[in-house]
This record gives C-alpha cells, sequence and structure tokens, in this order.
C-alpha cells in the first residue's frame, strides 16, 4: 500500500511540476524547478497564484484543499503539496 502511495505522490508531484513550469515559469527554460525548489521564497507561489494552483487541483486531480492548508509549510514546495495532495486524496477515499 505504502508503495502504491509513493507512486501516486511521484505523479501527482510530477503533475504539479508541469503546471507550475508552464503557468508560472514560461516553460522553466532553465530547467531550476525540482520538487524541493522553495516557491514561496523564491517568489514562484503568491496570493494569486496560489488561487491559480488551488483551482488546477480541485478540476484536473480531483482534490480540493481546504482553507487549514494553505500555510507555508503545505505549501513550500511542489513535494510538500504533492504529498498533502496525496494524503488528502487518501482520506477522502477511506
Amino acid at each position: 500500500m505504502a508503495q502504491d502511495q509513493t507512486a501516486g505522490t511521484d505523479e501527482i508531484e510530477a503533475k504539479i511540476t508541469a503546471f507550475i513550469r508552464e503557468r508560472f515559469l514560461d516553460g522553466d527554460p532553465k530547467g531550476e524547478l525540482d520538487g524541493t525548489t522553495p516557491l514561496l521564497e523564491w517568489g514562484v507561489l503568491n496570493s494569486v497564484r496560489t488561487v491559480v494552483l488551488l483551482n488546477y487541483v480541485r478540476t484536473e486531480l480531483g482534490v480540493t484543499i481546504p482553507p487549514r492548508k494553505l500555510n507555508s509549510r503545505d505549501l513550500k514546495d511542489v513535494r510538500s503539496i504533492a504529498a498533502l495532495i496525496g494524503e488528502l486524496a487518501a482520506s477522502s477515499a477511506a
């Protein structure tokens, strides 16, 4: 089961990374974005972009992130966002 969740999280991380590259980084031509890039610290996410990302997660991945999870720890990097989405998806499926 844990391996299935890891595979799911890796897939979510890849989708979030691709979305952020295309929507917020003009395709990330230098390839600077990875799973641990500090999104808030580097200014990749701001209030408007966070709303756009949350809408993508809701419509494309089918997961609604509750307001209490909108904090710097859960949104610090792609890996944290993917883990949060995986956790929320697993708890809603249970």
